[in-house]
């Protein structure tokens, strides 16, 4: 099937564009009549009626971040007693958290549940695509970084913000897929950020990746080598997947349904995945408005090499490079043994990015997992976990449940 997949990706970009008559408009383009579709984030919560607040960070290597805070819920002015931190996936931002809508979107739930809500955005994405001196639109320098820079240098800028400016030890951390993978790099190369984290709940791990099952995923793996041909199709630094390689997604993956159509033509649901029975149909137009938010073709490099290798591991820039690098003509993996901050890892039996052999791996490897859940739902996708109609009652509820033993 890879073989395949890879053979039409190769015919595929060396004829014209095609656009077949079925395939949808990509709703990005398309104006909705929910004006949450061109809402900022701010804008959004406050349209709700919750409060918010908006930040800019710099992080040590110069990278200009937004942080979005909650400060407590709807219908209270008690200053909450705990911290929640949330950090988005991989081409997502905070308007993951929130997009849901009240009572759905997990920063509201939260709030409502007593926390002091605070949402991240890492280097790249649309809304932390900033830098005191380098620019996005013309540097190669500025797209050098994978989910290793984000998870060294911006989680840890971002939590020591929260920590100041909240008073407090330690907060809560949520991640969602790439929130997780970035996790894991702050605390096993940092690891004195363990003590900062009262818990940790990683919603749709990725550590190892070798089991995924996104076609994509596997393409942009099988090109990883010979990248001249994927990056002319992806990106050469910021991931732009361009029309022929998501034409080709929404071929090879949809049928002819409108749903299927313009979820597949939508960068982060053709690598993602989705389930129709969790799927809010009136809810794309303003999902499509803020993902995919943007993130470095690097990132998707990094992946690809942990899918070819099997390992959970920095960087690999060669054996010349690497030897440059690190010392070693292999990149060195990540040392889950110091995490002993206390997980929580839920998962799913359809997730395409996060599968079950790879987070059964992650589970045997981390020094203090306190509990391993499975989504009580088989359908539940990778992107579920934040735009599912039931995500509050599959994940949140117990999210919560375990928050309170802390």
């Amino acid at each position: 099937m890879l073989v395949l997949l890879a053979l039409c990706l190769v015919g595929f970009a060396q004829t014209s564009p095609l656009t077949p008559k079925h395939l949808k408009p990509d709703p990005i383009q398309a104006k909705s009549d929910n004006e949450d579709t061109w809402l900022s984030v701010p804008e959004i919560i406050t349209k709700y009626g919750y409060p918010c607040e908006e930040y800019h960070i710099t992080t040590p290597d110069n990278y200009i971040l937004t942080l979005h805070r909650i400060p407590h819920g709807k219908n209270s002015k008690v200053a909450p007693s705990e911290v929640a931190y949330l950090q988005h996936g991989i081409l997502s931002s905070s308007a993951d958290w929130i997009i849901s809508g009240p009572s759905k979107g997990l920063a509201y739930v939260l709030a409502d549940e007593g926390y002091d809500v605070w949402m991240g955005n890492a280097r790249g994405n649309k809304l932390s695509r900033n830098h005191t001196y380098l620019n996005p639109n013309t540097s190669d320098e500025f797209w050098d970084f994978s989910w290793h820079e984000i998870g060294y240098y911006d989680l840890p800028a971002m939590i020591d913000f929260v920590l100041e400016k909240t008073n407090k030890d330690s907060l809560f951390h949520i991640g969602h897929s790439q929130g997780t993978t970035t996790f894991y790099v702050m605390m096993s190369m940092r690891p004195d950020y363990n003590a900062k984290v009262k818990a940790h709940f990683s919603l749709a791990p990725i550590g190892f990746m070798n089991h995924m099952t996104s076609p994509l995923m596997h393409i942009i793996a099988f090109w990883q080598k010979p990248m001249g041909l994927l990056l002319n199709l992806i990106g050469i630094r910021e991931f732009l997947p361009s029309n022929d390689f998501m034409s080709l997604g929404g071929n090879i993956l949809c049928g002819d349904d409108s749903l299927t159509q313009v979820l597949c033509t939508n960068a982060l649901f053709a690598i993602c995945g989705f389930s129709p029975k969790e799927m809010n149909g009136t809810l794309l137009p303003i999902m499509s408005g803020h993902t995919p938010a943007g993130a470095s073709t690097k990132q998707f490099l990094h992946y690809a090499q942990e899918i070819n290798s099997g390992h959970f591991r920095r960087y690999d820039y060669g054996m010349v490079g690497n030897l440059q690098k690190y010392g070693s003509i292999w990149a060195p993996d990540y040392d889950l043994k110091k995490i002993t901050a206390p997980v929580y890892i839920h998962y799913s039996n359809n997730d395409w990015l996060s599968g079950k052999t790879d987070v059964d791996r992650l589970y045997s490897g981390l020094a203090n997992v306190q509990g391993k859940f499975l989504v009580a739902e088989d359908s539940f996708n990778h992107l579920d976990y934040v735009f599912g109609i039931r995500a509050r009652e599959l994940v949140y509820n117990k999210v919560i449940s375990l928050m309170k033993r802390h």
